[in-house]
């Protein structure tokens, strides 16, 4: 397997513990999308029983197509880290700010 060092922010602190990639309420995805034009949802999120075992890896904002967001730059999330959380029915991105 290749791999390759990328830089992008991270993601600080998950409050949605059904995900699967949620273990002690942070995000442990390889790297996750957020949203669209409609909304900062984490599009990375499912809910599942099991959750992963590669806890010790911190996930990445790989895209963001939150297009209207004051971080998104070139479809890329220029801030340092962001929040994600449960916001009603869905799980949103909470550093997401518009312009």
């Amino acid at each position: 397997m290749k791999h390759m060092t990328i830089d992008m922010p991270i993601v600080s602190e998950c409050l949605a513990s059904e995900c699967a990639y949620n273990v002690g309420m942070n995000c442990h995805a390889k790297a996750i999308t957020v949203g669209n034009s409609l909304h900062a949802g984490c599009d990375t999120f499912f809910s599942a029983s099991g959750h992963t075992k590669a806890a010790t890896r911190t996930a990445g904002i790989g895209a963001c197509k939150s297009t209207n967001c004051t971080f998104n730059e070139d479809l890329e999330c220029t801030t340092d880290s962001i929040r994600v959380a449960p916001a009603g029915q869905e799980v949103n991105c909470m550093t997401y700010s518009p312009r």
